[in-house]
């Protein structure tokens, strides 16, 4: 049932024929400015752990790391704001001139990261000025990808669209790939301890090489030849926001798009990709090296498939290529991960099953420890073992205890004791707490928990092998995607109205996926429990889609 179908397919796919010179270069040109804008934004995804230590230090530990995945996630939380105000202008002016604008905000916020002082120079203005600057990354990259895949739809020849817009899609990936490649490149030319101090700053300052030959090639482009038609014929929309979202028969449109659409695609995105890469350093303590290694050949691997899977999607439509992987990513994410523990850092998994950890305490002791601000004092006798095993990455579960008792660490068979801190002076916490902080270090050691994977013990085709399947996921849902935005909406307003749902789904559901997740296995000590975030969300999208949206591939775009 497809109640969305408001505009009739032209019927099948209309003869194949090779890729001319001109249709090679709008792909090129689109793919390799996108990947370099992709570049600038992942790279604070990619050394999130770093910039933590050097803009965050005001606060504890576990909330500095989450501190920081927010203001990740803040440029996530703009995009829709950008989709507005350049789709707008895309709509209006043009495709080609709107991203070039976008291209330009990037590359210039990008390397200000690079140039900026950390919290111990300029203090709390630090985190001020870096959040502001992921804001502006937000804004651009949400006027950047509706253009780009507006831009190479209306170049395509009918029936190869899925294919031609399947190049965009590896620009998200192949962005990320090439920021691990930079960030492996300079920690290897100068060593762990240099890279984390100064040398981290080295990726945001090539922004300025990439914005400069992205411009180049950008300049080299001729607008799009449907939105010249369109302006010929005096069709263009004089005001696409009011048409995109002020008219039921189109708003409703881009409502199912992202509860049908980009929602599940942009979680099942984020889990193969940047949740993964988190969950391998934060959880399993794999060296960064090692772990971004892993994940870039996994990349490697499974880019093709964007091509694979959008060419299909031409011959066998978008839809059940984009709802297969939403159902295959809901159904395998648990045993997914759990093997990655098991392969990836075997020792924990062993000293899980043999050795699980226990906290018995009153809940009503217990808070959830995000700290904004630094001020807060985690000291009731739950909040300081819980904080402990957080610190170490500890799995643990959970059990009620008698209301007023003093928590307790069960590891196996062992019981610690935890201590209350609320009534000591500050001199007697810190001797307790660095007392209890030995014994239990020592007890999870015993118990055969370590402090880091060990590189010796790691199964490395295995863990390979299953960071693989998870990026094939992401070519799944991802590679068809941009083509079944473009054929739902109207050449008039198209750029506005595709890049909405795009920017809501990947910027609201998936770049806010690491921040709810780690803050969801922070609060049950349950190293999966984050999992069930893109599990719903990916399940309601597969349902939504199946039930709502029209299949597209056949569609005439040229529509107004």
């Amino acid at each position: 049932m497809a109640v969305l179908d408001s505009s009739a397919s032209t019927g099948s796919s209309a003869p194949q024929r090779g890729i001319t010179k001109e249709e090679r270069k709008v792909i090129f040109a689109s793919s390799l400015g996108t990947v370099f804008e992709w570049y600038d934004f992942y790279l604070y995804g990619s050394l999130a752990a770093i910039i933590a230590k050097h803009f965050f230090t005001g606060v504890n530990e576990t909330t500095a790391f989450i501190f920081a995945l927010l203001a990740f996630a803040a440029g996530f939380a703009v995009r829709p704001f950008g989709a507005i105000v350049f789709g707008r202008l895309g709509d209006m002016i043009g495709r080609k001139y709107t991203f070039l604008i976008t291209i330009v905000i990037m590359g210039l916020s990008t390397a200000v990261v690079g140039l900026l002082p950390s919290y111990a120079t300029i203090g709390v203005a630090a985190p001020v000025i870096l959040i502001t600057l992921r804001l502006l990354q937000g804004l651009a990259l949400g006027g950047e990808y509706g253009g780009a895949a507006t831009y190479v739809a209306e170049h395509a020849p009918k029936g190869k669209r899925g294919f031609f817009t399947a190049w965009i899609q590896t620009t998200a990936t192949l962005g990320l790939f090439l920021s691990l490649l930079v960030i492996l490149a300079c920690r290897t030319a100068m060593g762990t301890e240099a890279f984390e101090a100064w040398g981290w700053r080295i990726p945001f300052l090539l922004s300025i090489l990439l914005l400069a030959i992205s411009v180049y090639i950008r300049m080299q482009l001729n607008e799009s030849p449907v939105f010249m038609k369109m302006k010929a014929e005096g069709k263009a929309s004089k005001a696409p926001l009011t048409e995109s979202f002020g008219r039921w028969e189109n708003l409703k449109v881009v409502i199912m798009s992202l509860l049908g659409g980009t929602a599940g695609q942009a979680v099942v995105w984020y889990t193969g990709q940047f949740y993964a890469l988190f969950f391998l350093l934060q959880t399993l303590k794999i060296d960064p090296q090692t772990a971004n290694l892993l994940i870039a050949g996994s990349l490697l691997i499974g880019t093709p498939f964007f091509i694979l899977f959008g060419s299909l999607s031409d011959r066998i439509g978008r839809k059940p290529i984009i709802i297969a992987g939403c159902i295959l990513a809901a159904l395998t994410y648990f045993p997914i991960f759990k093997g990655l523990t098991e392969y990836g850092n075997p020792d924990v998994f062993v000293a899980q099953e043999q050795n699980p950890v226990v906290v018995v305490a009153d809940p009503a002791q217990c808070s959830f420890q995000f700290d904004p601000v630094g001020k807060a004092r985690f000291t009731s006798s739950c909040d300081i073992a819980k904080t402990l095993l957080a610190k170490r990455a500890i799995p643990y579960e959970n059990q009620a205890a008698e209301p007023g008792s003093v928590a307790q660490v069960r590891i196996g068979e062992r019981v610690l004791q935890s201590f209350d801190g609320s009534s000591l002076a500050a001199a007697d916490f810190k001797a307790q707490n660095d007392a209890f902080t030995t014994t239990l270090g020592g007890a999870l050691k015993e118990a055969g928990y370590p402090e880091k994977a060990d590189p010796a013990k790691i199964h490395y085709p295995m863990v390979l092998l299953l960071l693989t399947i998870l990026v094939i996921y992401v070519t799944m849902v991802y590679g068809p995607i941009a083509a079944w935005l473009v054929e739902l909406f109207p050449a008039r307003i198209r750029y506005t109205s595709m890049s909405l749902p795009y920017h809501i789904g990947n910027g609201w559901f998936g770049g806010f996926l690491p921040t709810v997740a780690f803050a969801m296995v922070a609060a049950t000590g349950d190293i999966y429990y984050g999992l069930w975030y893109p599990i719903v969300i990916a399940v309601m999208t597969a349902v939504l889609g199946t039930f709502f949206l029209p299949e597209t591939k056949d569609r005439d775009i040229n529509h107004t």
